[in-house]
């Protein structure tokens, strides 16, 4: 029992020694290798540096769309509007117009980080409860611009 524990501790030992000879000699023949490759530069590279130590001066091109294509910033803006067809529903009550009583199809205003509804009949009220965050979280994405407030209006069809 004990020759054949002692064959085998020297064969896993043959075994570790054979193993790692081959782990140095894969890492020597990586570093030789890696040295053969580092002197080459690809021809692709080569012409981009040929291009970029060219003495012509490189043209500064606008990469952004052109000006009638840019949607203004929220900072331009004196505000944004958009339809909310439903009932508004804050901490348990639903939210109605103090002049008139209607409590759907609002117009949602976002103006100066404050938050304002207008009804169908055009009565217009702040709503404390909401804020731009609530406002940016619903609404879509801007489809038009306009220059007055009236022209939003026309166009949201109240």
């Amino acid at each position: 029992m004990q020759d054949e524990t002692r064959e085998n501790v020297k064969v896993f030992q043959r075994i570790r020694r054979r193993r790692g000879a081959e782990i140095s000699e894969m890492r020597q023949l990586h570093e030789t290798m890696r040295a053969r490759l580092d002197g080459l530069v690809p021809s692709e590279v080569q012409g981009i540096r040929v291009v970029m130590q060219a003495d012509e001066p490189v043209p500064v091109m606008d990469d952004f769309l052109p000006p009638e294509l840019r949607v203004p910033s929220h900072d331009q803006l004196d505000g944004r509007m958009m339809p909310w067809p439903w009932p508004i529903v804050l901490d348990g009550e639903m939210v109605e117009c103090a002049a008139c009583g209607a409590y759907r199809d609002w117009l949602v205003l976002s103006t100066r980080g404050q938050i304002w509804l207008r009804c169908r009949a055009g009565h217009q009220q702040h709503e404390k409860r909401l804020d731009t965050a609530w406002y940016n979280r619903h609404a879509g994405p801007t489809d038009a611009t306009h220059s007055t407030f009236e022209d939003c209006l026309r166009h949201l069809g109240h």
